[in-house]
């Protein structure tokens, strides 16, 4: 019974690609920052070979990692959550989704205020975490909704729980899904709601939701489903391909239940993907520039790999990779940074090698779906060499 397990570190960077610096991404180097903290350990992502892919320069290199590993180039442009699981999954994204540094314009915003009823505030790219205390206060007075955005394609809603009811948010947010279609298709529209009692004192609780775009061709979740085979989302990735190819999933609020669901999912049977993102590594961590936290992160993922390894099957294969970068100590911005990413892939059925620098996250896919004996409807090449 084959079982793939896809974990993405979301936003584990390993240096700048070579058009970084059209993103205004300079010198970025996710994994070079956090190695720099002391709380950074990962002697065992260490021994798989993680130090020794193409360009990484920090680390204890191994003379014989135990797994096969490559160095991933984006193919798509852009580097937001979404474009990057695509392409993971088999889609080329060939222009960025759609972003608005200047806020969104009337055509958008007016049939969203003609809908919900309610008015907007802020309507800037903005901080999450600041958005709400600048701006909570009014909200809790007029009722208006905290409309904000990033350097990302997101479209985000901010609202109190005693206000907006969650439900209520969530439903506002699909109503601003239906508008940003087209020209105005961003990538996510994202429910954050919040609680506090005024004055800025106001936190986000765990009950954010995204509202993606439908993937707009077959992905390798769409080939497995149509196989046969089980496709398990464990994280955001339900929300980011929107249920398309899935069979089951679970949400989680973080890393550590997102490992502990991969570990109880490791001790069901299923033939098939599970496929997981973790995302605090971005969202507690890249975003608000901790490069401690990150490191401290990253090292207890490290620490349970050998849980993971451990209730592996010997059919099983484990595969670690990231969706783009989020250097916490670049400091010209809090935004994703244009960097290639870390494949690493584990088991009985793999052999190590060093496959060098791919050209596209599309070949992790192809990989997946080679390990199936499935063909991918999509321009890629498999990593696999069956033994």
């Amino acid at each position: 019974m084959k079982r793939v397990f896809l974990i993405v570190l979301d936003s584990f960077g390993i240096g700048e690609m070579e058009d970084a610096a059209a993103y205004g991404d300079f010198g970025t180097n996710t994994l070079r920052s956090v190695a720099s903290s002391s709380a950074f350990n990962m002697p065992n992502m260490g021994a798989m070979g993680l130090f020794n892919i193409d360009g990484v320069d920090c680390g204890e290199k191994v003379s014989a990692p135990t797994a096969r590993i490559a160095r991933m180039r984006e193919a798509s442009k852009g580097k937001d959550t979404t474009i990057g699981h695509w392409e993971i999954a088999g889609i080329y994204s060939p222009k960025p989704l759609p972003t608005y540094p200047n806020g969104f314009p009337e055509e958008v915003l007016a049939p969203f205020r003609e809908r919900t009823g309610r008015g907007i505030l802020c309507n800037l790219p903005y901080s999450g975490t600041q958005v709400i205390q600048e701006y909570g206060d009014a909200h809790m007075k007029t009722g208006d909704l905290i409309v904000y955005t990033s350097a990302d394609s997101v479209f985000q809603i901010a609202a109190h729980e005693d206000i907006v009811p969650v439900e209520t948010l969530y439903e506002y947010c699909r109503i601003a899904r239906d508008i940003l279609q087209g020209e105005h298709g961003v990538g996510r529209v994202i429910a954050r709601p919040f609680v506090g009692s005024g004055g800025g004192n106001f936190t986000r609780t765990s009950r954010r939701h995204d509202f993606s775009l439908i993937p707009p061709k077959t992905t390798m979740l769409d080939q497995l489903k149509e196989a046969g085979k089980d496709v398990i989302a464990v994280g955001k990735i339900q929300d980011i391909f929107v249920g398309k190819g899935i069979t089951e999933y679970v949400y989680t609020g973080g890393n550590e239940e997102g490992i502990e669901r991969t570990l109880e999912y490791l001790n069901q049977d299923f033939e098939g993907l599970c496929f997981v993102n973790l995302v605090d590594y971005d969202m507690l961590y890249g975003h608000r520039r901790d490069v401690d936290g990150y490191a401290k992160a990253l090292s207890y993922f490290d620490a349970k790999l050998p849980d993971i390894i451990g209730k592996m099957r010997e059919e099983d294969v484990l595969m670690l990779t990231a969706d783009h970068g989020c250097d916490p100590a670049y400091k010209e911005s809090t935004d994703h940074t244009r960097e290639h990413t870390p494949f690493i892939m584990y088991g009985k059925s793999v052999r190590p090698a060093n496959l060098g620098t791919r050209d596209t996250f599309a070949d992790i896919g192809a990989t997946v779906l080679d390990y199936f004996g499935i063909k991918p409807e999509f321009d890629a090449v498999s990593m696999f060499e069956h033994c």
